[in-house]
Parts: C-alpha cells; sequence; structure tokens
C-alpha cells in the first residue's frame, strides 16, 4: 500500500519537524495499517526505523516506501519473523543495533483477529490469538529490554478496548488485550526504574484497516456510527499523532497508562447494536467446538 502520511503532514500537524531526530524505532506489524502510519509519522519527524513483519516481501516493500518520506532516513524490513519465536525476534533486534546502533521506541504492534463466537471458537484458535498478541507483545518486551534501559526508552503496546466492556464474538482477543494492558502496567513499575516508559494505545474503529472491515462489514458501517458519540471513524493518523505524543518529551511523566483513541466509542458499549441478543444466541446454539 503507498504511504498515508508525506510532507503535508510536517505543514499540518502540531509537531516540530526533526524531533526525533537521531532516534530509532523498533515496531512489530510495522507493515500493517496503523503501525505503518505510525512508522510513517516518526520518519516524516526525524526518526530511523526498523520495521518487523512475518512477510518478507511486503514488509521489505513497505520500509522502502517509509524510506521515501525524508532525505537521508533509514528504514529497514526484517521480515520472515514470527512474535512467538523469541529466537527470531531478538535477531532483528541484534539488526536493527548492527545497522542503527541503538533503539529508543518500541511498538508492539503484532496482532491477529477473527470473528468467533465463543461455541465456534477452538481451544487451539483462541491460543494462536493469545500467541500472537500477548505472547508476542512479551516476547517483543523482553528482546528489547537491555537496549531500552541503554538509551531510557519507551514502549507502547497496541491493545483494543474489546474487554472493557465485553464484546461478542472477541472472546480470545478480549482475553489477550486484556493481558496486553496488564503487562504494560507491570513493565512500567519493572522497568520505571530504569527510566523506561510503558504506555498502551487503544484504538477504537479506524477507517481504511482490516480490523474495521473485518468485523464491521460496509452494509454494516453507518448503523456503527451510532455508537460513536463523535459520529465518525478514526483515522490511522490518529493513532500516530497519539503515538508521537507519547514518545515525545511532551509525555516525559507518563507512564502505565492507556490512551484510548476511539472518540468515546466504548463508552457506550454498544456490542452489537439491535442484533444483541439474538445473534448471539443464535451463534453459541449447537455443537460447541473443542
Amino acid at each position: 500500500m503507498p504511504n498515508t502520511l508525506g510532507q503535508s503532514y510536517l505543514e499540518t500537524s502540531v509537531w516540530k519537524p526533526d524531533l526525533f531526530k537521531g532516534k530509532v524505532a523498533f515496531i512489530t506489524g510495522g507493515a500493517g495499517t496503523i503501525c505503518r502510519v505510525q512508522a510513517e509519522a516518526l520518519v516524516l519527524l526525524g526518526a530511523n526505523v526498523a520495521i518487523i513483519g512475518r512477510r518478507p516481501e511486503v514488509t521489505q516493500k513497505a520500509a522502502d516506501e517509509i524510506a521515501q518520506l525524508r532525505p537521508g532516513a533509514k528504514v529497514i524490513g526484517i521480515g520472515g519473523v514470527d512474535v512467538r519465536n523469541i529466537e527470531l525476534l531478538k535477531k532483528a533486534v541484534d539488526q536493527t543495533v548492527a545497522e542503527f546502533g541503538r533503539i529508543d521506541y518500541v511498538v508492539a504492534g503484532a496482532a491477529g483477529n477473527f470473528l468467533a463466537s465463543f461455541n465456534q471458537l477452538s481451544s487451539r484458535a483462541f491460543k494462536s490469538v493469545i500467541d500472537i498478541d500477548l505472547i508476542g507483545s512479551y516476547n517483543t518486551a523482553k528482546v528489547t529490554a537491555e537496549e531500552l534501559k541503554k538509551t531510557k526508552g519507551q514502549y507502547i503496546f497496541i491493545s483494543a478496548s474489546l474487554h472493557y466492556t465485553g464484546t461478542p464474538f472477541q472472546t480470545h482477543v478480549a482475553a489477550a488485550k486484556a493481558g496486553v494492558d496488564a503487562l504494560s502496567n507491570n513493565l512500567a513499575i519493572e522497568l520505571g526504574p530504569f527510566g523506561i516508559r510503558s504506555n498502551v494505545i487503544c484504538p477504537g474503529p479506524i477507517q481504511g484497516t482490516e480490523g474495521l472491515s473485518r468485523l464491521i462489514p460496509d452494509e454494516a458501517e453507518k448503523n456503527s456510527l451510532k455508537s460513536i458519540p463523535l459520529n465518525k471513524f478514526g483515522r490511522t493518523q490518529d493513532i500516530a499523532d497519539a503515538t508521537i505524543f507519547l514518545f515525545s518529551p511532551a509525555a516525559n511523566y507518563i507512564s502505565g497508562t492507556t490512551v484510548v483513541v476511539d472518540g468515546a466509542h466504548w463508552r457506550t458499549a454498544g456490542g452489537l447494536g439491535g442484533l444483541y441478543p439474538e445473534a448471539v444466541i443464535s451463534a453459541n446454539s449447537g455443537v460447541s467446538k473443542l
């Protein structure tokens, strides 16, 4: 996909150019929709970036495109990395440090999701999401911690609000993201004495993302807007801006918290709107998968 941000971001945003000059970011899921735009914003504002992904060609293509955003920018794409494999992640960290000499910022954004009722959700499927979202986030934090101690760096974990009130057909992801939130909070406590900050960004419904198209079909988008108090879907740039704020000196005393970027969507606890509880009863009737 082409870059979402461009030079106009520097002209219209509140962030000053070269805000992150000399800094290095390590981003898992960096070729995905949301995390890629986080990388774009960091590069535009002076950082060099390593984006980590499972598919080598897609990851490298994204890195090449992002590098075009700023003259002299260095962006490396490290593909073939499954965040469930800590050894592969460690090699990615070593490659990043060999290329850039340091890591200042870590975004743990690799994730997996699909719709499944509890009845349809097998133990294996449940575990696969826990392994990618929660164990993958832990592995990412684990392999980068020593580098962040050197730079007094920062973590951002990408989560979701699904577990705040409970969300039908999202038992697996809600459980995983609840764990991600707890992980970040504990890292803020344990690594804070080393000067490391850890926070969570919780995106709401973001336009143009795979998550939105998968969870909210096109025909349901108009009705879904009714459950968002601001009456609009978010943009990937909204998540990028939250990222820039948390990594910037303006957030120097912010750690162990969650920034929810969802237009107050989770406050409405919409669930399935007018389809609840009939859709849930229907999906959970019959023989349960093991």
